[in-house]
């Protein structure tokens, strides 16, 4: 079948097409423009009228001489592009002082008043020596013109303001008079720069509903043609096989959705997800001496097990959560540690509720009790004496505060929201979807990248994955990982409030600026 990428050539038209038609009717057309509207142009006849409306045919010119045939017109006159117009644009030499004129063939003018200014500041430009005025002229055919004369106002994008003319007729008696001509131009403006008249946007404009039937065919027409044209293979980079993928509880999130969506894309590749903690995973893959494990740990492995290479793939952060009644919400780095110690019995002696402390661990291998105990406590946590996080497990004794262990993030979590007064710590993209813990602020700092960077938020690590020896280049373990380092990967480590690497000022250590 033809390999030719339809999907790519709709795509791009789909795109170019609304791209041409913004640029063209706001950069191309509608850059510095001036236009105008005749919006009431009648006589004052009384083909249907009240009892008083031979008032309107009563009027009188300046010299009091009462109209014989009068009629009246509003012009608008406005800014319908998108960049202002100053005075020095007007078409016209810089001792003339009127920018628009409005002619009225076979009409003289009887008065004119500018009135509906769009602001008032504009109000300005109408005084003594403007330009404003008012000619009643015979043109070289021998016909009567009025003639309206109107400054060269600066009018900034969307500005208007509007002439109401009074006229009488001078010229055959004739059902309509000729239209009003509107005579301006500006430099550098659209097409020849002439004043064109405008119409009230008042429906869709037609180039807008050509572009939206445009756009639903190419949408209707798609599936059709690369159905047609086209038999969608697998990804280059795809690959088939199965992959048992094993570690960090904290990362295992953005694993099973990586995992998902990368057999959505690719078919052929099957996972098995057991994520128990990343002490765990490294000895499961070091046991397996395979390409088909692949173990993600909360920071390096240490020394042990030199046949497991290690990939930075995201930086990592950590909050401490509470029970919502505990009444705490910022702690410093010491009374966290005072806390964890076993130091403070009471959330009272901190400023909180009157409520027993319970500390709820992970297990000793877990990454993120390792990293807890690095980056905050510098200590290793004592012990565990409870089962349930509420009574000890001998009874009678209670000289210690009680402290209970859970194997991964999410019973952490449920153990902390269960327990009033129980405080222990996650990977930060867990904990901040509950709604029944709450996170706890260091130092006056709450975790972010942010902090992490400029060294005030310490609680933070680097997720690294783990091979056994170098994957074949070929293989599903090598192709995931790159799927987790590219577009889509990082998109997912970024939605559990992770960071990429590959965004850090040193991907290589995939440590923040300090």
């Amino acid at each position: 079948m033809s390999k030719f990428p339809w999907e790519i050539v709709l795509a791009v038209l789909a795109l170019v097409v609304p791209v041409f038609a913004f640029l063209w009717e706001f950069v191309f057309v509608g850059r510095k423009r001036l236009g105008y509207r005749v919006q009431v142009d009648t006589t004052a006849r009384q083909e249907v009228a009240a009892e008083n409306a031979g008032a309107l045919q009563r009027l009188d010119d300046k010299d009091g001489k009462a109209l014989t045939d009068p009629s009246f017109v509003l012009v608008r006159i406005e800014n319908t592009g998108t960049t202002n117009i100053d005075s020095q644009d007007y078409a016209v030499l810089g001792n003339v002082q009127a920018g628009v004129k409005i002619n009225f063939p076979d009409r003289r003018v009887a008065g004119m008043v500018v009135t509906e200014l769009s602001d008032d500041f504009l109000r300005e430009n109408f005084g003594e020596n403007s330009g404003l005025g008012v000619d009643n002229i015979v043109d070289s055919d021998g016909r009567n013109v009025g003639v309206i004369q109107l400054p060269k106002v600066p009018l900034n994008q969307g500005q208007h303001y509007k002439v109401l003319a009074v006229l009488d007729r001078a010229g055959p008696k004739v059902k309509k008079c000729p239209d009003p001509e509107v005579v301006a131009g500006i430099k550098g403006g659209v097409r020849n720069g002439a004043i064109r008249e405008t119409k009230s946007r008042t429906g869709i404009p037609r180039w807008l509903t050509v572009l939206v039937y445009l756009l639903v065919s190419v949408a209707l027409a798609e599936p059709f043609v690369i159905g047609l044209a086209t038999q969608d293979p697998p990804p280059l980079d795809c690959a088939s096989g199965s992959l048992t993928v094993t570690g960090s509880t904290a990362f295992a999130p953005v694993v099973r959705e990586a995992a998902d969506s990368y057999g959505r894309t690719c078919p052929d590749a099957q996972f098995t997800i057991e994520m128990s903690g990343s002490t765990d995973g490294l000895e499961r893959l070091n046991e397996a001496k395979s390409g088909d494990v692949l173990a993600f740990s909360d920071g390096v492995k240490g020394d042990r097990s030199p046949q497991l290479l290690p990939r930075p793939i995201a930086f990592l952060l950590f909050t401490i959560v509470i029970h919502p009644d505990a009444g705490v919400r910022d702690l410093t780095a010491a009374q966290v540690r005072d806390v964890f110690a076993g130091r403070v019995r009471n959330w009272k002696e901190l400023g909180g509720a009157d409520q027993e402390v319970r500390i709820v661990d992970r297990e000793a291998l877990s990454g993120t009790r390792t990293t807890f105990e690095q980056q905050v406590l510098d200590a290793i946590e004592p012990g565990e004496n409870s089962n349930d996080c509420v009574e000890p497990r001998r009874p009678g004794t209670g000289a210690d505060v009680i402290r209970c262990r859970r194997n991964d993030t999410e019973s952490l979590l449920d153990a902390v929201a269960a327990t009033p007064g129980a405080i222990g710590y996650s990977e930060l993209g867990a904990a901040a979807k509950r709604a029944d813990v709450r996170t706890v602020w260091i130092d006056g700092q709450q975790a972010s990248v942010q902090g992490a960077d400029h060294g005030v938020y310490p609680f933070w690590q680097t997720e690294y994955a783990y091979t056994y020896g170098e994957p074949k280049a070929d293989s599903l373990a090598a192709s995931f990982l790159r799927y987790l380092t590219n577009q889509v990967g990082a998109d997912i480590v970024r939605s559990h409030g992770d960071r990429p690497c590959a965004e850090l000022a040193n991907p290589v250590l995939c440590r923040p600026q300090t």
